[in-house]
């Protein structure tokens, strides 16, 4: 029995989950099964064992990100961690800003998650925030572009 869910609702929610984080691909494997997700690609490959299933499965088409931003744009603010971002301290606490507020250099913006440790993220610099770029609880990686403060 292959341990890892290979039907087409999986799939699609594997697809789903590359979209809102902006992964380009993804490879899990479990003991001697591995299943390995290409964006762009527009090819899924799915084996169990040493020899590949025979022939690719197109890929369910997924919603493409908005564009990304520019880790140069003055006003970025970058994760300088892998982790999960929170845009609130607790759940169901409001966020630490929204687009449109003031924020002063050196507020806390947002919380990243990394090794059971929540790291505050500060604005670097006074300003107003033009746009967020991350969801509440969503994986970042090391200098994605979280927020835009002009």
């Amino acid at each position: 029995m292959n341990p890892i869910p290979t039907d087409p609702d999986s799939l699609r929610r594997l697809g789903l989950i590359m979209a809102e984080t902006g992964m380009t691909e993804l490879e899990l494997v479990v003991k001697d099964a591995r299943i390995r997700v290409v964006r762009g690609g527009h090819v899924v490959q799915a084996s169990v064992g040493p020899a590949p299933i025979a022939g690719a499965v197109p890929a369910t088409p997924v919603a493409s990100a908005p564009p990304a931003v520019d880790a140069s744009h003055p006003g970025a603010i970058t994760s300088p961690m892998v982790g999960v971002a929170y845009l609130s301290s607790e759940p169901g606490a409001a966020a630490f800003v929204a687009v449109g507020a003031q924020v002063a250099a050196g507020q806390t913006v947002m919380l990243i998650e990394a090794m059971k440790t929540f790291n505050q993220i500060k604005a670097p610099k006074s300003g107003t925030v033009s746009r967020i770029l991350v969801e509440n609880s969503a994986p970042v990686e090391f200098g994605e572009v979280l927020m835009i403060v002009d």
